[in-house]
C-alpha cells in the first residue's frame, strides 16, 4: 500500500457531475501545495468539465545550495550553476510519488488521459521527468518557470510523444534564467513534442494574463 504525498485538494464543478478529470500540480522549492490552491478560481475552467486538483507538499529535506537549511524540496540542489547541478536520485524518487498519485487519480476513476501533470520551479523539473516518461498517454504537461533537468536520465515515453506541453516563464526571472525555459523549449520541439511556448514580462512568479492562458489550456487538453 502507497504513503501518499500530503496534498491539497480543490475540486471544480464537484456537484456538475462526477469527477473525472484531474491536475497534478507541483509547487517550488521551500512553498508547499497551498501555493497554487488560489488560482484555481482564476482559471476560468469550463462549467461543464468536473476537475480535482492535487497540489502535493514536497518532503522536507537539505538544501545544499542555501546552506544545508531543511525545508520542503522535491530534491536537492547541488550547485546553482546555469546547468543545475542536482540530485537526480532524489528527482526519480519523488517523481515516484507523483505516479503513485496518478495511480490513485486512476483507481477513483479518471482515466489517464484526462491528467495533467504540472510544476512551477523546482516542482516543473518533476513534472518534466514524470510525464515524459509516462508509460501511459496523459492530457498534457505544464511547466512554469523551470527548467528541464533529466534529460540524461528520463526514459522518453512513447506514449507520450505527441503530449500538448505548455512551457510558460518570466523575462526577468533571477532564479531560474528564461534561457533554460527556452532550452527545454528547443529540446522538447526537436524531438518531435508539440510544444506551446509563453513568455511575459514578470520575475519567478505568475501573472493574471498567465493563469487565464493556463485556464484556456487547460479547457483545450482536458476537454
Amino acid at each position: 500500500m502507497s504513503n501518499y504525498l500530503d496534498a491539497v485538494v480543490v475540486e471544480h464543478n464537484p456537484s456538475q457531475k462526477k469527477i473525472d478529470r484531474a491536475v497534478i500540480w507541483l509547487h517550488g522549492l521551500g512553498a508547499s501545495g497551498h501555493d497554487f490552491e488560489p488560482v484555481v478560481p482564476q482559471l476560468g475552467l469550463a462549467n461543464d468539465m468536473a476537475v480535482r486538483f492535487i497540489f502535493p507538499h514536497a518532503p522536507k529535506r537539505p538544501v545544499t545550495v542555501n546552506g544545508g537549511m531543511v525545508m520542503p524540496a522535491w530534491y536537492d540542489i547541488l550547485e546553482m550553476s546555469l546547468e543545475r547541478k542536482v540530485d537526480v536520485t532524489q528527482i526519480e524518487t519523488s517523481s515516484q510519488q507523483i505516479r503513485d498519485l496518478i495511480a490513485r487519480e486512476i483507481e477513483r476513476g479518471v482515466k489517464p488521459e484526462h491528467i495533467v501533470i504540472a510544476g512551477f520551479s523546482q516542482g516543473g523539473a518533476v513534472a518534466y521527468h514524470v510525464a515524459l516518461s509516462h508509460p501511459e498517454r496523459l492530457a498534457g504537461l505544464m511547466t512554469l518557470s523551470t527548467y528541464l533537468a533529466t534529460n540524461d536520465n528520463i526514459e522518453y515515453s512513447a506514449a507520450n510523444r505527441d503530449l500538448p506541453i505548455l512551457i510558460e516563464h518570466g523575462t526577468h526571472d533571477p532564479v531560474v534564467p528564461v534561457m533554460l525555459g527556452e532550452q527545454a523549449q528547443q529540446l522538447l520541439t526537436s524531438k518531435g513534442y508539440n510544444v506551446e511556448y509563453h513568455t511575459y514580462p514578470m520575475a519567478h512568479q505568475v501573472c493574471m494574463p498567465q493563469i487565464q492562458n493556463i485556464g484556456r489550456w487547460l479547457n483545450t487538453v482536458l476537454a
